[in-house]
C-alpha cells in the first residue's frame, strides 16, 4: 500500500479529472480522422487511436493508483510533534550545526526548491524521519556514510 499526502491525492484527482475531460476530444479526433477514407494509410486515425490508448492507460493507472493508497495527514490522532507524510520539517546536522528543510512526501514530484528538499517516504532519510518526533536524533544510512540528524521543528 502506498502512502500520500492529501495534496497528492488532490493532485492524482486532478490529473484523472483531465484525462477524461479529454475522452471526447480524442473521440472527435477518432471520428473526423475515420470520415476520410481509408484507415490503412491515415496517419490521422493511428495518431488519435494512439493518442486514446495512452490516456486511457494513465486513466487505469491514476484510478488504480488512488485506490489503493493510503492517504496520511487526515487521521486527527497523530500528534503534532510526529513527523508524517506532507510534513515539512527542520532538521540539524548533528555533526555540522547545519539546518536544512525537508518535505516528507509519498512520491517526489519533479519540483527542486532551494528552500526545501523533497523526500521520499521509501528513501533513506524518509524511511528514518517517518514518525520520529521533535527533539529526537534520527540516524540515516546515506552514500557516503551515517549522518545523524536533530529534528528541530516540524513547519507544517
Amino acid at each position: 500500500m502506498e502512502m500520500i499526502s492529501p495534496e497528492e491525492k488532490q493532485k492524482l484527482t486532478e490529473q484523472l479529472e483531465e484525462m477524461k475531460a479529454k475522452r471526447p476530444e480524442i473521440s472527435q479526433r477518432i471520428a473526423e480522422a475515420r470520415e476520410l477514407g481509408d484507415l490503412k494509410e491515415n496517419a490521422d486515425y493511428h495518431a488519435a487511436r494512439e493518442d486514446q490508448g495512452v490516456n486511457e492507460a494513465r486513466i487505469r493507472q491514476l484510478e488504480e493508483r488512488l485506490g489503493k493508497a493510503m492517504v496520511m495527514g487526515e487521521d486527527s490522532s497523530v500528534p503534532d510533534d510526529m513527523v508524517f507524510l506532507g510534513a515539512t520539517v527542520k532538521l540539524r546536522n548533528v555533526d555540522s550545526e547545519d539546518e536544512m528543510l525537508y518535505r516528507l512526501v509519498g512520491e517526489a514530484t519533479g519540483v527542486f526548491s532551494e528552500e526545501v528538499i523533497e523526500v521520499t517516504s521509501t528513501s533513506p532519510m524518509g524511511s528514518s524521519l517517518m514518525r520520529a518526533r521533535i527533539g529526537e536524533v534520527i540516524r540515516v544510512n546515506l552514500p557516503r556514510g551515517i549522518k545523524r540528524f536533530e529534528i528541530v521543528e516540524i513547519i507544517t
